[in-house]
């Protein structure tokens, strides 16, 4: 195939574009900081240069400013919804001026969708989207997206977790602390965190992009739930370190405003419609790989 791709140079999309090479497909890659050329990606750096996207098979969306990186301000608030929203309104226009579209658009978003979620049971696709700040930016980025759908083109929503692995993300952020041991507790730690290794979510893109029954909304989001106390005893005990530092909920608030809603929140969600597509984790229970 030939794929359109956004937010290919970034944590999730550069383990994403080398696992799409080596199946074989070619890639155009949207950049703002492009690399060479090479025979199998082509990189550019705007949407000017397209009328429609007839020469694309499958897009991918995975661009936007990092949602976690500053304090969440009404500048900051804009930023993250324009880097979003609008690239993604231009990608469904693509798609749709199209007469020959792509079959498939994969779009991300996020499990912020759901904000802060009762402890009583587990969540799936179905749960309502959140009245937070977070939770309406990503239904506007899901509408964005779906505007795209007709009988020629799927549309596939990736609600993504806390994505984990070393060389990049979260994980990679508190690494340093957790070997000094200066880990801890955040909140109360009995809160669920939705999480899923890098791994299975470049495998689970894979997945939506190669089965042409899926669409609309999938958690992608590990199977087995995981609080955030029970993450900082398997860090801790997979480092051999020491994890006591714990920071209360109001200290997180007083540190990052809004941005420690991601963190408190509580998400015990299920993947339930990749398992029902049936996808098979390799990954289901949090672990570090050295």
């Amino acid at each position: 195939m030939h794929i359109f791709i956004t937010g290919g140079t970034g944590f999730i999309g550069k383990r994403l574009c080398a696992a799409l090479v080596a199946q074989g497909h070619r890639l155009t890659v949207l950049s703002r900081q492009p690399l060479a050329d090479t025979q199998a990606v082509h990189f550019c750096r705007n949407l000017a240069t397209f009328a429609h996207f007839n020469d694309f098979d499958a897009v991918i969306n995975l661009a936007g400013e990092p949602i976690f990186a500053r304090r969440w301000t009404a500048a900051r608030k804009h930023c993250l919804r324009e880097s979003r929203l609008g690239l993604t309104h231009r990608l469904s226009e693509l798609i749709l001026r199209s007469n020959q579209p792509p079959h498939t658009f994969l779009s991300a978003s996020a499990t912020g969708f759901y904000g802060d979620l009762p402890v009583a049971k587990t969540y799936d696709e179905q749960t309502a989207c959140s009245a937070t700040f977070i939770g309406r930016l990503c239904q506007e980025w899901e509408n964005a997206a779906l505007a795209a759908a007709s009988p020629h083109t799927r549309v596939c929503l990736l609600r993504t977790g806390l994505v984990m692995d070393q060389s990049g993300g979260a994980l990679q952020k508190i690494l340093p602390l957790y070997r000094l041991g200066l880990g801890g507790k955040l909140g109360s730690g009995k809160q669920h965190w939705a999480w899923i290794s890098l791994n299975d979510q470049v495998r689970a893109i894979l997945f939506l992009l190669n089965h042409a029954d899926c669409q609309g909304a999938y958690n992608l989001v590990a199977p087995s739930l995981m609080t955030n106390a029970q993450f900082n005893r398997r860090l801790a005990r997979q480092l051999k370190r020491p994890a006591l530092f714990n920071v209360p909920a109001w200290g997180l608030k007083m540190l990052l405003g809004e941005r420690s809603q991601l963190l408190l929140d509580n998400q015990p969600l299920v993947p339930q419609h990749l398992l029902a597509a049936g996808f098979e984790f390799e990954d289901r229970h949090f672990r570090l790989i050295k």
